[in-house]
């Protein structure tokens, strides 16, 4: 098992620390994110897995990101990791698979709301915000219910030498469904925690038959259950000894490569 430098941070304000990390469970019981890697090591082309999926799932029962070589999109619901891949399909990968990029949370619900005919997505992130406590700290979510449209994308596997993601997405699959019902998780960071992850919304998809899903670009939302967690505690967990960690430059601001990234190419 690959060693790990451990960063600790948002325990109220931001506090930065470095550790070994053992591929131990998690025994606190406040929501805490662990991240594997930052979204600028991805947006640099880091996509070398570095975490398993079996640690993965000690450290949160919801989250998001992707698998081994960038192969596809990957989420967690209820403690079970999903990835869907660049055809469309899912798989429940093995807890030997390891991934270069991901957001989990042991998810401990603050409220819980029902939600009903939301338009689209940009209608949904006007609406949910009101319900959120405290915008300073990430939130994370998890919606269950159905949807009158979901429109989803996955990326494709990536081989050596690996190009940066906002080259290597320009061949994502987009998947569009009519009255589906499933789980929309992720979750909402503040415009500070850029080059770190993703400001804003960045949620996924699983349909309840856990055939379809992928990256969330766009839905209409009919009715359903969802669960917000404010958290306090963040911990990203980097790869020790990693020469493509070494090389990357990480002063570079990528905010715009982002943007690209996480929109449509239709």
């Amino acid at each position: 098992m690959k060693k790990h430098i451990s960063v600790l941070s948002l325990s109220t304000v931001m506090i930065f620390c470095a550790a070994l990390l053992c591929g131990c469970g998690t025994t606190q019981t406040e929501p805490r994110i662990t991240q594997v890697a930052i979204i600028d090591t991805l947006l640099g082309g880091m996509y070398d897995g570095s975490a398993t999926v079996g640690q993965l799932k000690s450290w949160g029962n919801i989250g998001i990101g992707t698998m081994h070589q960038l192969d596809g999109e990957m989420l967690v619901v209820d403690g079970v990791v999903y990835q869907v891949k660049y055809d469309g399909t899912v798989n429940r990968p093995a807890d030997s698979e390891t991934i270069p990029f991901a957001t989990v949370v042991n998810f401990v619900p603050t409220k819980k709301i029902q939600l009903k005919n939301i338009k689209s997505f940009k209608d949904f992130e006007k609406q949910v915000p009101k319900y959120i406590a405290n915008r300073n700290v990430p939130v994370a979510i998890h919606f269950k219910g159905k949807f009158s449209f979901m429109h989803t994308r996955s990326v494709e596997r990536q081989k050596k030498p690996y190009r940066p993601l906002i080259e290597a997405s320009k061949n994502q699959a987009e998947f569009k469904f009519k009255n589906i019902s499933g789980d929309m998780v992720g979750f909402l960071f503040p415009k500070y925690v850029k080059g770190m992850n993703v400001p804003g919304w960045h949620v996924h998809f699983v349909d309840k038959d856990r055939r379809c899903g992928g990256h969330i670009l766009d839905f209409s939302l009919l009715d359903g259950e969802l669960e917000i967690c404010e958290i306090y505690d963040f911990r990203a967990v980097f790869p020790a000894g990693s020469d493509h960690l070494a090389k990357l430059d990480l002063n570079k601001d990528r905010g715009q490569e982002l943007k690209k990234v996480e929109s449509s190419r239709e």
